[in-house]
């Protein structure tokens, strides 16, 4: 009887152990989604400040054309681009095409000096700000998660159920090298 006993003991707390990872899994899974759902958050809050910010300076400076061309396509990729690696390099061409934006708003001081185009840059200046920590955010649950999948006794539960890596936020390879200053 005592032998029974002390395997169904075994078994419970082997089950309650396999239970616990699978648990702790799923919730490392569902807070990488969660912060991708975030930076997706940030993100249609910045595309939804691009059509008013275009469309101000639209107003002044009607012949830069080419540029605020650019700044709705640029728009209209990052928006239909999927998955973090795609994500990423829509983004980064959008950021460029909104630094050029911006470039032609210096030549024109009216534009500088309307409350509403200063009142958009502002508000896109500090989604901007989180949009970076989304993704930081974002990264730092995808390194909670990996870990927790790629680790022992974990990764046994992981490979059984399903669980696989998930991709990083990264910058293109242009993005990371080295700030270079000319003058």
């Amino acid at each position: 009887m005592i032998p029974m006993i002390v395997v169904l003991a075994v078994v419970a707390v082997l089950v309650a152990a396999l239970v616990s990872a699978y648990n702790r899994l799923v919730r490392a899974r569902n807070n990488v989604d969660n912060a991708w759902a975030q930076i997706d958050v940030q993100l249609k809050r910045r595309y939804d400040l691009i059509p008013n910010l275009v469309e101000t300076v639209k107003g002044y400076a009607a012949h830069e054309r080419a540029t605020l061309e650019a700044v709705v396509a640029a728009r209209s990729q990052a928006i239909g681009a999927r998955g973090p690696e795609e994500r990423a390099a829509a983004e980064n061409m959008l950021s460029g095409a909104l630094k050029s934006l911006f470039a032609v708003a210096e030549a024109y001081p009216d534009l500088k000096a309307s409350a509403v185009f200063a009142e958009l840059q502002e508000e896109l200046a500090a989604t901007e700000n989180r949009i970076a920590y989304s993704r930081q955010y974002y990264n730092d649950a995808v390194l909670t998660y990996n870990n927790a999948i790629q680790t022992v006794p974990a990764n046994i539960v992981a490979g059984m159920t399903g669980f696989t890596p998930r991709e990083y936020f990264r910058a293109p390879g242009e993005e990371r090298g080295p700030v270079q200053v000319r003058f």
